[in-house]
């Protein structure tokens, strides 16, 4: 069987954990690679996720659990800067328990795109700026809407399965557009527990999403299933704790999981630095600020995939079904075909 598989998937994705230490400003390193979108959460207390990327700049903060516009030099700490093997955190003032309190624990997820090197897109209707890694399926774009129905560059090459989008100058929730249901173009809100609903607009292509915009700045996070890397899918729950078993062809290192068929469940999130062993039961909750939940037994992280073992709404009601988000810490098999091992 040939492969063409990310061998090493911490190039492009890695997960950093840390522990406050009040220095301002602190450089943070051993992400192995100079990221450009980090996000942050403090699992320690009930303060929200900071989201920042190098196409829109340090200090510059969107935050997962709320629809609040883009924040300039938090107040509460914030990304100053990507550095070669890491970033640098700063105190915004009132104090860094965003990103740095003393004796708080912290997490950290980190992309690869482009180095901070943008481009302007002219694809679409209008010109958006991207910064595109189509290795790694993933892109930043960053544009200001019209008022009407934009057509918005992406610069993957391929139609992504998944839009992250957000207004980052008007108080609108976080949009999760994606096409992983049934084909069409279906949206969920990341900020709500909301069921998922039909979106209006054309699904995207190869070159272009399409939005209804007001005439406002926009940041969209694009993603495209990466062999070896990164697969965006759904599953249906079996109430079970020997429960349903996803298949993504690698060891996770992160998942999101959002129950989509029904409102009420928050988006919650695994990675493999918080729990190093099986079972899995260390989540956060992307839609809300709560700390770090433990001691439910939740997610196998297997070699080729994971597997609920809890009887959750949140993850595996029978008859329930689930959307989900992965990225790799280890491909099944490599292009050298190498098999990975489970923990």
């Amino acid at each position: 069987m040939a492969y063409t598989t990310i061998n090493d998937p911490t190039q492009y994705f890695n997960t950093v954990l840390y522990t406050g230490d009040g220095t301002n400003p602190r450089s943070l390193t051993g992400v192995g690679f100079q990221p450009d979108f980090t996000w942050i959460k403090n699992r320690t207390d009930a303060w929200g996720h900071g989201l920042t990327d190098s196409t829109r700049g340090g200090g510059k903060t969107l935050i997962s659990n709320s629809n609040a516009v883009e924040q300039t030099n938090y107040t509460w700490g914030y990304v100053n800067s990507f550095d070669s093997d890491g970033f640098t955190v700063t105190n915004g003032g009132s104090g860094d328990d965003f990103v740095n309190q003393t004796s708080d624990n912290y997490v950290s997820w980190n992309w690869l795109a482009n180095g901070g090197t943008t481009s302007s897109n002219t694809d679409g209707s209008i010109t958006s700026t991207v910064q595109a890694n189509t290795t790694a399926g993933f892109s930043i774009v960053t544009y200001t809407g019209t008022g009407a129905t934009d057509e918005i560059g992406h610069g993957l090459g391929v139609a992504p399965k998944v839009i992250i989008l957000k207004s980052r100058t008007t108080a609108t929730d976080w949009i999760f557009y994606t096409t992983i249901i049934d084909g069409s173009l279906d949206f969920l809100r990341l900020n709500t527990t909301a069921a998922i609903s039909n979106s209006s607009a054309t699904a995207p292509n190869s070159s272009v999403f399409y939005q209804a915009t007001g005439i406002e700045n926009y940041v969209a996070y694009c993603f495209i299933p990466i062999e070896g890397y990164s697969k965006f899918g759904k599953y249906t729950g079996n109430g079970s704790s020997d429960g349903t078993f996803v298949y993504t062809g690698f060891k996770p290192a992160y998942i999101v999981v959002k129950r989509y068929s029904t409102a009420g469940s928050h988006w919650i999130t695994f990675d493999n630095k918080r729990e190093t062993y099986n079972v899995n039961d260390n989540y956060l909750v992307v839609s809300d600020s709560v700390a770090e939940v433990t001691g439910y037994d939740q997610f196998d992280f297997l070699s080729n995939g994971f597997k609920a073992r809890i009887a959750d709404r949140s993850m595996n009601t029978s008859g329930a079904n689930y959307i989900y988000m992965a990225f790799a810490e280890n491909p099944f098999v490599t292009s050298t075909s190498i098999p990975v091992t489970a923990r």
